[in-house]
């Protein structure tokens, strides 16, 4: 594992094979519903001495939600939630990235959902960095940060007889991320 994170500067892109972008959400009020999309790429150009010189981007395939549930991924592809036909991806475009001490960052960028954009800012963790056996330097992160659907058009809900409601507001965004780098 290199020590100097000068070492990791260069481009990178998303290894879909060990990269998770994962969503919780509260159900019922009572239990959570955990998912991932399946679809996704990304590249990053990492500046391991000048992290502000970092930038990214990622698009999702919103179609490919995968909650465990074929009934439930429909729903969550209709016009209630992402509205696929009409907002077929997602996506997060890094604008800053600062340092915030002992292998942590925060990545602020521009999240696209269902065709509405807002700043979001994500805390991440450096969970290391290796060269597998054929070669190749991956790089490790770990993040996830909270967003309110509504704040994205993705508004549906359905009231619960005892008061509540079905769908929870909030909404968890997880990222395991395995970035390689790409040979200059």
């Amino acid at each position: 594992m290199t020590a100097d994170l000068s070492d990791l500067t260069g481009d990178y892109v998303l290894d879909p094979a060990h990269t998770r972008i994962g969503f919780v959400a509260r159900h019922a009020m009572v239990t959570k519903v955990r998912g991932a999309f399946t679809e996704f790429e990304g590249a990053a150009h990492l500046d391991g001495s000048d992290p502000s010189r970092c930038s990214a981007r990622v698009t999702i395939q919103a179609g490919s939600i995968d909650t465990g549930v074929a009934q439930r991924d429909q729903h969550l592809r209709t016009n209630d939630f992402l509205d696929v036909p009409d907002f077929p991806t997602i996506t997060f475009a890094v604008t800053a990235v600062e340092p915030r001490g002992d292998g942590e960052y925060r990545v602020t960028g521009d999240l696209t959902i269902k065709g509405t954009t807002r700043p979001v800012s994500i805390d991440f963790e450096y969970t290391g960095n290796a060269v597998d056996p054929m070669g190749n330097l991956r790089v490790g992160l770990e993040g996830s940060v909270t967003i309110n659907r509504k704040d994205f058009g993705v508004t549906w809900n359905a009231a619960l007889e005892g008061g509540g409601v079905l769908v929870g507001e909030k909404v968890v965004l997880e990222f395991d991320i395995s970035a390689v780098r790409q040979n200059e």
